[in-house]
């Protein structure tokens, strides 16, 4: 008798689980290959408060969110760049931008910029995202006003 047969397996079992094996291995080849992509793709979420907490790992992108503090907005010569202050109530970034702005970006208004924290402890932003209207406000800043206690104020 034949290996597989001794083992109790026919030849047609035998090939289903080496084809099952397969795709498993192909699967988990799979993820491994897309793992890179997605790390890169998330951005963790930052108000002023958690940057001083537990700043991040230099060059790592994250989203940092909260309120853009009146009389902070300042724009240099070139008329693309922007600076400002974000802040949670309690603690504050400084915050720089080149490119173009949200038409409803404006001074009191909750923000959400994506970029990296420079050594300086400045956030250099490559995304800005405005909130939309009176009423609306990420979720993410509503959560660390809350926590703060600025929200409401």
């Amino acid at each position: 008798m034949a290996g597989t047969e001794m083992a109790g397996l026919g030849p047609a079992k035998n090939q289903r689980l080496v084809l099952g094996i397969l795709a498993v291995a192909a699967l988990v080849g799979a993820g491994l290959l897309a793992l890179p992509a997605l790390e890169e793709r998330g951005t963790f979420f930052y108000a002023p408060s958690d940057l001083a907490a537990r700043p991040p790992a230099p060059g790592t992108r994250i989203r940092l969110g909260g309120l853009v503090k009146d009389g902070s907005v300042s724009r240099a010569g070139d008329g693309l760049t922007l600076a400002f202050t974000v802040t949670d109530g309690a603690r504050e970034t400084r915050v720089t931008y080149t490119g173009l702005v949200p038409d409803l970006f404006r001074e009191g208004q909750g923000v959400v910029a994506t970029g990296r924290l420079a050594p300086d402890g400045r956030f250099l932003a490559e995304e800005l995202l405005a909130k939309h209207d009176e009423t609306y406000m990420p979720p993410e800043v509503a959560g660390s006003l809350h926590r703060t206690g600025s929200l409401g104020r």
